[in-house]
């Protein structure tokens, strides 16, 4: 692979790194790895692994740093003008890349201009989850019982424009029914609510949900993607009562815009080094999340094709920023 003046040669998990003028001897400092979104979310449970791991294997500690709120804007606007020097990355999730700029009129970044992409880590579905208060027993017992209360069952969502926001609103039209949305600062405070049954529903990933679910607290019906997960073969995909639904949520690791390719390659060596490994992609199974890892241009190009992809979904769905 040929970068800039330099010739990298990456092994198949992660080998070698040239001295190459500025990235000799990166790291030479902590890395701060930021999630969108406040402590307790999806993110945390795949960032969190991720950091450990590279930390060991850079030798230098990877911070986990939440900065959530306005649907993961705030996040991705202090990695969008921190230094370009591979000591700030950042976990951006679908809603952040691909959603957003649908939804809110002026971004305070751009996810394709402002970002240095560095690989795709995985994919994974949301779970349509019911409080056990909802008699619905199926997603088409759940749309039937919403076309009979119109306006009367209530989902909770990590924020304004995320994943879960869009999944609803996908639903609400797919489905021709008439559902409200609440809008919370991040998962990790929406969950109270769902538990405690203000909320009727809420779509959110197996990683937050799974021991809720299997305690019995809430009740899964469905997931996201087009067709069921190979981590959760008895469930069904919400496209088998409703054709043609699919809404899942993916993750990506980026730097700011003008990071040096060579640190770029660097970084992605690493990561799809730890993505290779038999106990982090055991991890991932665990948490429902297929691992993908890519290219950091396979990653640009994914961006591009999902911004366009959601433009469309929004459109359709007629969601918007209140």
């Amino acid at each position: 692979m040929k970068i800039a003046s330099c010739v990298l040669t990456i092994a198949a998990l992660g080998g070698g790194f040239t001295s190459c003028g500025y990235a000799q001897g990166y790291p030479v400092k902590a890395i701060r790895l930021i999630v969108p979104y406040p402590p307790g979310g999806g993110t945390d449970v795949i960032a969190r692994p991720l950091a450990q791991k590279l930390s060991e294997n850079l030798g230098q500690q990877v911070i986990v740093d939440n900065r959530g709120g306005a649907g993961g804007s705030i996040g991705m606007e202090y990695v969008a003008k921190s230094a370009p020097d591979g000591y700030t990355l950042v976990v951006g999730l679908t809603a952040q890349l691909a959603v957003n700029p649908s939804l809110f009129p002026k971004l305070p970044y751009d996810p394709v201009k402002d970002f240095a992409p560095i690989t795709l880590l995985g994919e994974q579905p949301y779970l349509l989850l019911v409080h056990p208060s909802v008699p619905a027993k199926s997603v088409k017992e759940f749309v039937t019982l919403a076309r009979a209360h119109p306006g009367q069952l209530a989902y909770a969502s990590s924020g304004n424009g995320s994943g879960a926001h869009l999944a609803g609103e996908m639903l609400k039209t797919m489905a021709h029914i008439d559902l409200v949305h609440v809008p919370y600062k991040g998962a990790g405070q929406a969950m109270p609510d769902f538990i405690a049954g203000q909320v009727q529903f809420s779509f959110i990933t197996h990683t937050s949900s799974g021991p809720l679910v299997q305690s019995g607290r809430l009740r899964a019906l469905g997931v996201t993607t087009a067709k069921r997960s190979p981590a959760l073969p008895d469930l069904p995909a919400i496209a088998e009562t409703v054709p043609g639904y699919d809404s899942a949520v993916w993750y990506g690791v980026l730097a700011p815009a003008g990071t040096p390719r060579v640190i770029v390659a660097r970084l992605n060596s690493e990561i799809l080094r730890v993505l290779g490994s038999p106990d982090f992609r055991q991890r991932f199974t665990m948490a429902a999340v297929a691992p993908i890892g890519s290219t950091p241009e396979q990653l640009g190009e994914h961006i591009k094709s999902e911004i366009a992809r959601w433009a469309k979904l929004v459109r359709q769905s007629g969601a918007r920023i209140d």
